[in-house]
């Protein structure tokens, strides 16, 4: 088969779409012929190497795809060479064919094309993880989605919405934070103008966070009594101080997580809760994927220019058919 290889870090030149062994689906694991993998930032950090694949996982990269199951492993039951589904991915996303432990596949969902589900494994579990099994946002609170215009981003507001939540987000423009706005969003803010601890004087309950250092102290000051930080990127550095005397005041969390080097286990119950509490919202129409647009996996290089300008609104798909 042919995958999208790093032989060296660097810049986007260096992926290199190449000639690899083919993979075989081992005792509970299911092989998919990928029809479209998602771009993420940890792809991004993993061509720049910074951000190695875990210990036995694929060293392409893609941490999510979509595509028709191929074979399964002995011990799989619940899925059947044909099936059309789509996974959550540890690596290898990038590629024609991947393995993934099947407590890690969903089926496509109802009223979602096969491409365009590969732009929702990575997202759904990013958000329904740290959101709600981790933040347990309620109704009635206020979310901050930092990122709006972001894949994760677009999702976390429509999902905000759904859960009964006030909205807000920042990003980077005018035109993003319309796109916000279509998706749900109460609150927008343009971050290059304006302050978001002034413009959420109320506080937010819970915050997602894709940058990390740079809005810690911010982010702190902005929390409601109980309100519950979640970092989940480093765009904006790794270390900061934190006042731990303002989240005593506020009985605050502050809760850092990753997805990728999860145990299986855990990622089976992160997309178990997803198939259970998001999938029937995109079956009905109250969730809709956001793709900005959709490349051949060759030119992966393309793609993950477009990722780093930062000028795109929701997913970036490779499509590998």
């Amino acid at each position: 088969m042919r995958a999208i290889t790093i032989p060296e870090p660097g810049g986007p030149e260096a992926l290199v779409w190449a000639e690899v062994p083919d993979p075989a689906a081992g005792p509970g694991e299911v092989l998919i012929d990928v029809a479209a993998c998602g771009v993420n930032r940890a792809d991004v950090l993993q061509r720049q190497g910074f951000y190695d694949p875990p210990p036995g996982a694929s060293p392409y990269p893609g941490l999510e795809c979509s595509g028709t199951v191929a074979a399964v492993g002995p011990g799989v039951t619940r899925w059947r060479p044909g099936d059309e589904v789509c996974a959550l991915l540890a690596g290898g996303g990038y590629a024609e064919r991947v393995v993934v432990p099947d407590g890690q596949v969903l089926p496509v969902p109802d009223g979602v094309d096969l491409v365009t589900a590969g732009a929702l494994p990575e997202a759904a579990c990013t958000v329904w993880s740290n959101v709600f099994m981790t933040a347990g946002l309620r109704a009635g609170e206020t979310l901050l989605v930092h990122g709006g215009g972001s894949g994760i981003g677009t999702l976390a507001v429509q999902l905000g919405k759904a859960a009964g939540a006030r909205v807000a987000v920042t990003a980077g423009s005018a035109a993003k934070l319309e796109r916000c706005r279509a998706l749900g969003a109460d609150v927008l803010i343009n971050y290059r103008e304006r302050d978001f601890v002034a413009e959420l004087r109320g506080g937010a309950d819970v915050i997602l966070d894709i940058v990390g250092a740079k809005y810690l102290e911010r982010n702190v000051r902005t929390l409601a009594a109980g309100g519950r930080l979640v970092v989940i990127g480093l765009q904006g550095g790794v270390k900061a101080e934190l006042n731990l005397g303002a989240l005593l005041a506020k009985r605050a969390s502050v809760t850092a997580t990753s997805l990728r080097a999860r145990p299986p286990a855990e990622k089976a119950a992160i997309v178990a809760g997803v198939r259970e509490h998001v999938w029937p919202m995109l079956a009905d129409g109250r969730l809709r994927p956001v793709v900005d647009r959709a490349l051949p996996l060759p030119e992966a290089a393309e793609a993950h220019r477009v990722m780093e300008a930062s000028d795109h609104v929701g997913k970036i798909i490779l499509t590998a058919r």
